[in-house]
């Protein structure tokens, strides 16, 4: 073994090695039996002994990160780097800092790693995926797009490369790949994203089969009634959308998308009090968020909070001035409370919002 050709050159008598090698077998049976902590103990007591041993030095690492002690076994592949630059210890090292959600060192050592494997599709993937928790989703295409040429056929790299499209505004390319990764991979968050993707680009009876499909292959994904009652509400059917969406925040009183979307379907429905219950909620949840604002400023408006209503439409258009519809909302109000300038200032600002949409 490697270990006793290291115990020898550091200075040990063949006699008196029987010591540290059995110690070294001991350790290493108890990490192949699973016995990780007892492994630990033993490469440390040899460590002590041995401290330039890499090898001690590499498995004690690897059964730290077996114990959930990544800094411990970052600790224990750097030095053992220092020794013995090899990509096994990297990619040792990469994942260590990869499962400690460490993700910019992680990118450090997978870019050198793909650096001396650009082929590696297992490398690309892991440093894609860092790259997209770190909301890098255009390094994470960078990196993916040469991989997926060479490897069409990888479920793992499509689906991290549509999702990083999506995210990075080309959904009909992410879709395609999503798509093809859930019903090529029968995985039920693969049609969820799609199914959202699709109700974003609203192709309406699109996503509502792609939430049916994950419905059925997982009747309690998280979102996937969120999405189908947000569907269902704009194909029409309320009633619908009401009785999934509540079984959506019945199941996760969190969930943003599920209260916003059941607020807005009951405000449809001219439910003004339910409406405020969960549109509130939403709020509560997520106090920045323009299209919140915006559904709570039209509940105001219905119920003839109208100076409230300006004051939340006014943060909206402040927030998102691109966004055409509520500028006409509070040209409205405005031209209501006799507010003429400022009414027909909104109104214009529509009517350029709208033209240039429908210029392309």
């Amino acid at each position: 073994m490697r270990i006793v050709a290291l115990l020898v050159a550091a200075g040990a008598a063949c006699a008196q090695s029987s010591g540290p090698e059995q110690l070294f077998r001991d350790a290493v049976a108890a990490q192949q039996h699973g016995d990780d902590a007892l492994a630990v103990r033993k490469y440390q007591e040899l460590l002590k002994s041995y401290p330039d041993a890499v090898e001690v030095r590499a498995n004690l690492g690897a059964a730290l990160a077996k114990l959930g002690r990544y800094d411990e076994a970052i600790v224990q592949y750097r030095a053992a780097l220092a020794k013995e630059d090899n990509a096994g210890l990297r990619l040792n090292l990469a994942l260590a800092y990869y499962k400690k959600g460490a993700w910019r060192e992680a990118v450090e050592q997978f870019n050198t790693l793909r650096g001396a494997q650009p082929g590696d599709p297992r490398v690309a993937t892991l440093l894609a995926d860092c790259y997209a928790r770190l909301g890098q989703d255009r390094q994470a295409i960078a990196v993916l797009t040469p991989v997926e040429a060479a490897h069409p056929d990888d479920l793992a790299v499509a689906w991290l490369l549509g999702s990083a499209l999506i995210r990075a505004g080309h959904p009909r390319e992410g879709l395609e790949r999503v798509d093809r990764v859930a019903r090529q991979g029968n995985r039920p968050e693969a049609y969820l994203l799609a199914g959202q993707t699709a109700l974003k680009m609203s192709e309406f009876e699109r996503a509502r089969d792609y939430a049916d499909a994950a419905l059925r292959l997982n009747p309690q994904l998280p979102g996937a009634d969120t999405l189908r009652g947000s569907v269902l509400s704009y194909l029409g059917d309320t009633q619908g959308a009401i009785a999934v969406l509540r079984k959506a925040v019945a199941a996760d009183p969190n969930d943003f998308d599920a209260q916003l979307a059941l607020g807005a379907v009951m405000h449809t429905e001219r439910d003004l009090e339910g409406a405020r219950q969960h549109l509130q909620r939403a709020l509560q949840l997520k106090p920045d968020s323009t299209l919140a604002r915006y559904e709570w400023a039209r509940l105001e408006r219905t119920e003839g909070q109208v100076e409230a209503a300006v004051k939340d439409f006014e943060k909206v258009v402040h927030d998102d001035p691109n966004w055409a519809q509520p500028h006409v909302e509070l040209a409205a109000l405005y031209f209501r409370l006799n507010r003429q300038e400022d009414g027909e200032r909104e109104r214009a600002t529509f009517d350029r919002l709208t033209a240039a949409q429908e210029k392309p």
